[in-house]
């Protein structure tokens, strides 16, 4: 493994939990509050949320450099690198690196014990059954029953009321769920329903824990999450599906996983895809993780897309050796 001992899991702990309003107002920016997030006056693309992470939706197709945490947010604006982004928030934080003692409190720092209002997190209720939710995702999305039945079983995924969404469920290290996404059955003309319960925590994502494992392996989607389990077999190995390309979910993951020694991406093959990978791999290269790309093959947009071409192949195959076998046998 690389030297991970640059920063202590203390060190960069403290590095990202300084605030993030006060690190864009060190740098000069005006930060201005718009209901539950903040902007900059001279960026008002830039959405600084929780005051702990950031994104820039005038560039949220690219994949890269568009959002994150501190150590992000002063690499892309404060032209550093990983390395001085975190001795950075070390010193404004009023510590030093390997010293851990506070110095003195820093007239940046904003006061945060006034937390800001958001809408309550309230799950849909459950359905009786997950009826639609085997149906749709075996026969839509190309994965089996018995890789259902490990998300169903783990309450992960269940079927919700009156529509019949999957809801995705994102637990924190002691099993509470803080995230929540929905995803439709009835496709309409090819539209599908997508969306974030309301009051859902974005530093969590949808994931498997095994504490034994150091291995984790990271997606986009959660049905992608599910189609490598399907595809693999690998159910052993920490899994986690950001929702997203930014990675506040990685950084929250690792946070609360420290035995993490190795991270695999297997984000999409489109162009945020690509993007986001090559900006995450380097990224968690420098803060000293084994890292790899593990994307599909290049034919395919994702995990799911190979899967379900994987399955039509197979039947075709199976097709064509029985058409094989019977014509062989009409000629005998």
């Amino acid at each position: 493994m690389n030297d991970r001992n640059r920063f202590t899991e203390e060190e960069l702990a403290l590095a990202k939990s300084a605030d993030l309003t006060a690190v864009a107002a060190a740098l000069g920016y005006t930060v201005r509050r718009v209901g539950r997030y903040h902007t900059l006056k001279e960026m008002d693309s830039i959405r600084i949320y929780d005051r702990s992470h950031w994104f820039r939706w005038s560039r949220r197709y690219d994949g890269k450099d568009n959002g994150g945490s501190q150590i992000d947010f002063l690499r892309v604006f404060g032209g550093m690198d990983i390395k001085e982004a975190v001795f950075w928030l070390l010193d404004f934080m009023g510590y030093s690196k390997g010293n851990i003692s506070l110095k003195q409190p820093l007239r940046h720092q904003v006061d945060v014990t006034a937390k800001e209002k958001v809408k309550e997190f309230i799950l849909p209720e459950r359905a009786c059954n997950n009826r639609y939710l085997y149906e749709y995702l075996q026969e839509k999305r190309g994965i089996g029953k018995r890789v259902i039945d490990f998300f169903v079983t783990r309450g992960l995924i269940y079927e919700s009321m009156p529509y019949h969404n999957i809801v995705f469920l994102g637990n924190d290290k002691d099993g509470v769920t803080r995230f929540a996404s929905m995803r439709g059955v009835f496709d309409k003309n090819g539209k599908c329903f997508k969306c974030d319960v309301e009051g859902n925590d974005k530093r969590y994502g949808f994931n498997v824990r095994n504490q034994d494992s150091k291995d984790l392996i990271v997606f986009e989607a959660a049905i992608d999450l599910m189609s490598y389990v399907e595809l693999t077999g690998d159910c052993t190995s920490n899994l986690l599906a950001l929702g997203m390309v930014a990675d506040a979910p990685l950084e929250t993951f690792l946070q609360e996983n420290p035995q993490i020694e190795i991270i695999k991406f297997g984000l999409d093959n489109d162009v945020p895809g690509r993007k986001a990978s090559e900006a995450l791999i380097e990224k968690y290269y420098g803060l000293g993780y084994e890292v790899e790309d593990i994307a599909p093959p290049q034919q395919y947009k994702d995990y799911n897309e190979w899967l379900v071409y994987s399955r039509k192949a197979a039947v075709y195959d199976l097709d064509f050796r029985r058409e094989q076998y019977q014509s062989h046998n009409q000629k005998r």
